[in-house]
């Protein structure tokens, strides 16, 4: 089967998800970018509804799709009106798509205590309004809304419902589990039961209340739907729609259905993390195929099968969503975790099995102590580094001594005075002693500046590296004030990343082992490329 084709809600119904607000250009990027990765038909949003979706589309006439297909989305007529009268289908006229989606009930309680009208009313208006698209030349979707709960309250009103589109001259008609609440025996029971009714191509589109939405949209699939309906990463009202990203992967992947090209599929990935980005939100780590964590092996055993035999613990190859396999090095890490880790950051470090049983063994001594070096690889390989005798640090720390003073301005009201920070430091490089001060907003910065102070006269290029992300974790707090923190520093040279870490119970401590190792590891690493 190949002709499956891929529908994406992710700019009308994926941003009625909490905490998603697009604007008009954010919708422009991503519909470039579901384009890239060979989505059929992009649902752009609802143009009788707001003024930026209008705006959308009047700027969407000048995109140039090379696979995709713009649908403006809309309900049927109202009661009581004609198509030809109706502000909301005379809306999505003017949105000018090639394709229409209209919505409608069908389900006859939600045409009771919904609507208010009565069941003929209904019918009338589905069937009047795909007509009207149908004689405008649009390639009309109709999205039986609440059709699973519908079917199982009255099957026979239900089915009404799509074969009254059907014989209106719907393309498509779309099968909703509006509530997400259907099991997947009764997904494909009704959707075998419309396949006995009409003729036309049927739709799929589920929302993911019962964590079903995926496993849902596959099984409806697998007995005859043709349309899929999605949104990138899952995004959606209440707990999200199908997870597009999934189902292309498991369409493609695990079905044998070439919904996307290979080259389309090793995409998904780097589209999954785009949108997240333009949608403001945090990627999920642990989302299936695409997420970070996806393709990650910590336990030694998983890390030493992997190794031998790819699919040991892989159900996929991650090269062919366009992610990466990583090994972590943890407490729970064998010796081939450190090799494997080693090898992947590209250090050649020749460690003999001694070496490298005692370097786990420092892992686990310091990870019970309240260090983790899951998400800071540089903190790993500094470790590792340093775990030879031959290694020499690019500088060192003498001492430092940080203040932190609250300063009142009689003369100004300024309510509970303003905190002012200041650190001294001294540090060793070749066998020279540098003592500065800096002030900084805080503690860390007042530190971060110092040392940048000191180090800049003999590294001139430490200057490119800077602190992009600061985060602080309580290990213990049973102890309370007392208690271990773990400090977690991202930096960046403007053309990669690193994550260190430092722990202690004090906090300034604890940031200065993680500052330190960050600019150790960059100077390593640069000194190393030089040489």
């Amino acid at each position: 089967m190949t002709d499956v084709l891929l529908y994406d809600c992710t700019l009308r119904d994926g941003a009625q998800m909490e905490g998603i607000s697009l604007s008009v250009e954010d919708k422009i990027k991503i519909t470039r970018k579901l384009d890239e990765i060979g989505v059929h038909y992009i649902e752009g949003g609802w143009p009788g509804s707001n003024p930026k979706d209008v705006e959308f589309f009047e700027r969407a006439r000048s995109l140039r799709l090379d696979k995709a297909k713009l649908a403006a989305f809309g309900s049927t007529r109202r009661a009581g009106v004609t198509p030809a009268e109706d502000a909301n289908l005379k809306a999505l006229l003017d949105a000018e798509t090639p394709v229409v989606t209209l919505v409608g009930k069908a389900s006859q309680r939600q045409v009771r205590d919904v609507l208010r009208i009565d069941n003929e009313e209904n019918l009338a208006m589905i069937r009047d309004s795909v007509a009207f698209m149908k004689k405008e030349g649009r390639e009309v979707v109709f999205d039986a809304e609440h059709f699973f709960d519908g079917f199982l309250d009255n099957p026979d009103y239900a089915l009404a419902c799509a074969r009254v589109a059907a014989d209106a001259g719907a393309d498509c008609i779309t099968l909703c589990d509006t509530n997400g609440g259907r099991t997947t025996e009764q997904i494909v029971e009704a959707v075998r039961a419309v396949q006995a009714k009409v003729s036309c191509d049927l739709g799929i589109h589920v929302h993911n209340d019962a964590d079903l939405a995926v496993a849902n949209t596959l099984a409806a699939v697998s007995a005859g739907v043709r349309y899929v309906q999605g949104c990138v990463n899952g995004y959606g009202e209440r707990c999200g729609n199908a997870n597009l990203t999934s189902i292309i992967a498991n369409l493609k992947l695990k079905q044998g259905i070439d919904c996307v090209s290979d080259d389309e599929l090793s995409r998904l990935t780097e589209a999954s993390l785009y949108i997240s980005e333009v949608a403001n939100l945090t990627p999920n780590p642990h989302a299936p195929y695409v997420g970070h964590s996806a393709f990650a092996h910590k336990g030694g055993l998983h890390v030493d099968a992997t190794l031998k035999l790819s699919d040991a613990y892989q159900h996929v190859p991650p090269e062919a969503v366009g992610n990466n396999r990583r090994v972590l090095v943890s407490e729970l890490a064998g010796q081939r975790n450190i090799s494997a880790k080693l090898e992947e950051a590209g250090v050649d470090l020749a460690l003999s099995r001694d070496e490298t049983r005692a370097l786990l063994e420092t892992v686990k001594l310091l990870e019970s102590r309240g260090y983790t070096y899951e998400g800071a690889e540089a903190s790993f390989e500094l470790l590792a580094r340093r775990s030879r005798a031959e290694y020499r640090r690019p500088f060192e720390l003498v001492d430092f001594m940080v203040i932190v003073r609250k300063h009142t301005d009689p003369d100004r009201d300024l309510e509970g005075g303003e905190m002012l920070a200041e650190a001294a430091v001294k540090v060793r490089v070749d066998g020279q002693v540098k003592h500065t001060v800096a002030e900084g907003d805080g503690p860390v910065n007042a530190l971060d500046a110092a040392v940048r102070k000191a180090l800049v006269e003999f590294y001139e290029s430490l200057a490119e590296v800077r602190l992009v992300d600061y985060k602080v974790r309580i290990v213990d707090s049973s102890t309370g004030t007392g208690a271990t923190v773990r400090v977690m520093i991202e930096s960046t040279d403007g053309e990669r990343e690193w994550t260190t870490v430092g722990c202690s119970p004090n906090i300034i401590e604890a940031s200065w082992l993680a500052l330190a190792d960050s600019l150790e590891y960059w100077l390593v690493r640069r000194l190393e490329a030089a040489a």
